[in-house]
C-alpha cells in the first residue's frame, strides 16, 4: 500500500515490532484509551501539556481523532497506538508529528505509556518500529525528539532506539504549565538515498 493511499482513507495500516503492533487510533479504542489515560494520570502529567478539564471524554477523544486524521491527510502528523500482542491490550502511543518537507525531511517523534506498561520495553520496541517507516514509507530524512533534563528514563529511552543527544534548549515547550527546558535528541537515516520530497507531499 503505498503512502498516499493510506492517507485517503481509513488506515488499515498495522506495523509490525517486536512483541507489539502500531497502528492508526479508531473510534472503538477509547474506551481503552480513555481508562490507561486516567490510571496514569499522575505518573504521566508530569511530563505533558496541561490537561484540559474534559480531557479523556469521549468529545475530547473524537476531537482527538479528528485532528489525528487531519494531520494525517496534510502529511503533518502520523498517530500510532501501541498494543502488546500476548493480549492486544493497549500500552501507550507514539506518534510522528511537525513533519517539514522541501529541503528539511524532518519529523518530531513523541510517545507515551502507561504506567502498568512502563519500563517493560514496549515503547523503545514501538520506537523501533517506527523508525523504519519514517525512513521508509514516509520518506524522511531526520528524526528529533526532545525530553525534560529530569527524564532519564525518556533519554536513556531515545538513546536505546539509536537517537544520539544533540542540545540543550531554554524553555523549549510549555509542559504542566510552565515552561521548561529540554533535552534535545536527533536520528539521521543511514540511507542516502532517502529524504527525497515525494510528489504530492512536499511542502
Amino acid at each position: 500500500m503505498s503512502l498516499l493511499e493510506w492517507i485517503s482513507a481509513e488506515p488499515s495500516l498495522t506495523l509490525q515490532g517486536q512483541g507489539v503492533s502500531l497502528r492508526p487510533p479508531r473510534r472503538r479504542d477509547y474506551a481503552q484509551w480513555a481508562a490507561l489515560r486516567q490510571a496514569s494520570r499522575g505518573f504521566l502529567q508530569p511530563w505533558e501539556p496541561t490537561w484540559s478539564p474534559d480531557e479523556l471524554t469521549i468529545s475530547a477523544y473524537h476531537r482527538r481523532l479528528s485532528a489525528w486524521r487531519r494531520g494525517r491527510e496534510l502529511d503533518q502528523m502520523y498517530a500510532f497506538f501501541v498494543f502488546r500482542d500476548a493480549d492486544d491490550a493497549m500500552t501507550g502511543g507514539v506518534t510522528i508529528n511537525n513533519v517539514r518537507r522541501g529541503v528539511a525531511q524532518t519529523g518530531t517523534v513523541g510517545y507515551w505509556s502507561a504506567q502498568v506498561h512502563a519500563r517493560k520495553g514496549h515503547t523503545l520496541s514501538a520506537l523501533r518500529t517506527v523508525i523504519p517507516f519514517a525512513f521508509g514509507p514516509l520518506g524522511l530524512h531526520r528524526l528529533e525528539a526532545a525530553c525534560l533534563p529530569n527524564n532519564d528514563a525518556s533519554a536513556n529511552l531515545l538513546l536505546k532506539a539509536g537517537f544520539s543527544e544533540e542540545g540543550y534548549a531554554k524553555a523549549y515547550l510549555k509542559i504542566n504549565g510552565d515552561w521548561r527546558d529540554h533535552r534535545l535528541f536527533g536520528l539521521v537515516t543511514r540511507d542516502p538515498s532517502r529524504g527525497r520530497p515525494r510528489e504530492g507531499l512536499t511542502g
